[in-house]
């Protein structure tokens, strides 16, 4: 994952839901142009900040155990209000059901507690191998690779051993 929406997992339950956090500072490149008089997280981004989360859902609801998780349809989504410089977006997503490699959420994101966007979400969960797409190993690369960003993003919840907040990562 190139570029991270998220700051920070406040609180997981695995298997149930997830809130994290991103705050959007001034310094972000693309406000300049988004908009100059106005800046303001474009709703792209903020839809990709809930996908990050409900994927870490998802990776941990599943023990690592599939490499990609993919963003496979958004419903409903409703855009209610502007993330602008200095706010923190507060994401969480609720797990509404799970069949096979499909899981779906129920996401929102809020901003001192008032709605900034709602929905529902897919999300697909699979190893490239699997699809033909790659060798294995390049699923074993990708999932260490999460596991390292995982810890980082939890580091606030549980500084000592982040590890430990939610799931054992070995």
């Amino acid at each position: 994952m190139r570029f991270t929406q998220l700051d920070r997992i406040l609180s997981l339950k695995k298997g149930e839901s997830i809130e994290a956090c991103r705050c959007l500072a001034l310094s972000e490149g693309y406000l300049a142009d988004h908009f100059p008089r106005f800046p303001v997280m474009p709703g792209v981004l903020m839809l990709e900040s809930l996908f990050q989360a409900g994927m870490w859902l998802v990776r941990v609801s599943e023990d690592f155990e599939n490499s990609y998780v993919a963003l496979k349809e958004t419903k409903s989504m409703k855009f209610q209000g502007f993330v602008q410089p200095g706010d923190t977006l507060n994401v969480s997503c609720q797990i509404k059901s799970r069949k096979e490699r499909l899981t779906n959420l129920r996401v929102s994101g809020s901003i001192n507690g008032e709605v900034a966007v709602v929905g529902r979400m897919v999300l697909e969960s699979y190893n490239l191998a699997d699809r033909g797409i790659s060798d294995a190993f390049v699923d074993e690369y990708n999932t260490a690779q999460y596991k390292k960003t995982f810890r980082l993003l939890c580091d606030q919840m549980n500084p000592n051993n982040p590890s430990k907040t939610v799931m054992s990562l070995s």
